[in-house]
C-alpha cells in the first residue's frame, strides 16, 4: 500500500494568498483537562485534494453531489516528467485507459515553499482523457492550470468535458503502472473541494 496524500504539518505551504494550514491548540491534559483536542484552519485546497465542479463553475456540483465511486477504482499512474505543459501526446502508446488516471509531472514528496513553476495540462490532454472515458485526473502538481493564469483553461476543460480533479498528490517513488486508487476527501457538505487522503494498493495478480 501506497500513501500518495501530502503530510499537513504545521507551516504547510498553500496557494498563495489562500488560507494557511493551522492546528491551534485547545483543551490539554497536561493543563487538567480530560483530553488534547485542537481547533483545524484551512483552504478546502491545502495539500492532496478534490475540487468539485463549483470551485470553477457557479453552475457545478459541489462536494457533496460528486458520487464517492469516481474517487474509488482501477487507475494509471503515467509518467508525465519532462513537459509543462503536459501534453496530449503523454497518452502515446497507451492503448487502454481506466477511468482514474494520475500524472506524476516531478513534483517532490515535500513542499518545503509553495512551487510556483510546475508543471500544469494542456487542455488538449483534458479532452483527450475524457474522449477516452476518463472520469478522474489526479496530478502531484497543486493545480491543473499554471500559478499566474486568469482564464484557467484546463480546469474550464473538465467543466466541458465532466473530468473530476485530484491535485496535489505525492507521486514520488511511485512506478507507472495500475493500481486501485482509494481517495476519500472530508464529507463536507455544499462545499468547493476538500483535502482527501489517497493511497494506492498494487492490483491482485490474475489467476
Amino acid at each position: 500500500m501506497r500513501d500518495i496524500s501530502r503530510s499537513l504539518t504545521p507551516g504547510h505551504p498553500n496557494w498563495p494568498g489562500d488560507d494557511p494550514f493551522v492546528v491551534e491548540p485547545r483543551l490539554r491534559i497536561e493543563r487538567g483537562d480530560t483530553v488534547n483536542t485542537g481547533l483545524l484552519s484551512t483552504s478546502t485546497h491545502t495539500g492532496t485534494h478534490v475540487d468539485a465542479p463549483w470551485h470553477y463553475d457557479d453552475e457545478g456540483a459541489r462536494l457533496h453531489d460528486v458520487p464517492l465511486e469516481v474517487y474509488v477504482g482501477r487507475c494509471l499512474v503515467v509518467d508525465a516528467t519532462g513537459y509543462s505543459p503536459v501534453p496530449e501526446s503523454v497518452l502515446d502508446g497507451i492503448h487502454d485507459l481506466p477511468e482514474r488516471v494520475l500524472l506524476h509531472t516531478g513534483q517532490p514528496a515535500a513542499w518545503v515553499t509553495f512551487p510556483e513553476d510546475f508543471a500544469a495540462l494542456s487542455p488538449d490532454l483534458v479532452r483527450a482523457l475524457a474522449a477516452r472515458g476518463v472520469k478522474l485526473v489526479g496530478t502531484d502538481a497543486p493545480s491543473v492550470d499554471p500559478l499566474t493564469s486568469k482564464t484557467l483553461d484546463a480546469h474550464r476543460a473538465c467543466r466541458d468535458t465532466g473530468l473530476l480533479i485530484l491535485e496535489g498528490l505525492n507521486l514520488d517513488g511511485v512506478p507507472p503502472g495500475e493500481y486501485e486508487l482509494t481517495c476519500l476527501p472530508l464529507p463536507l457538505h455544499g462545499v468547493d473541494g476538500a483535502p482527501a487522503r489517497a493511497i494506492l494498493r498494487d492490483l491482485p495478480e490474475p489467476v
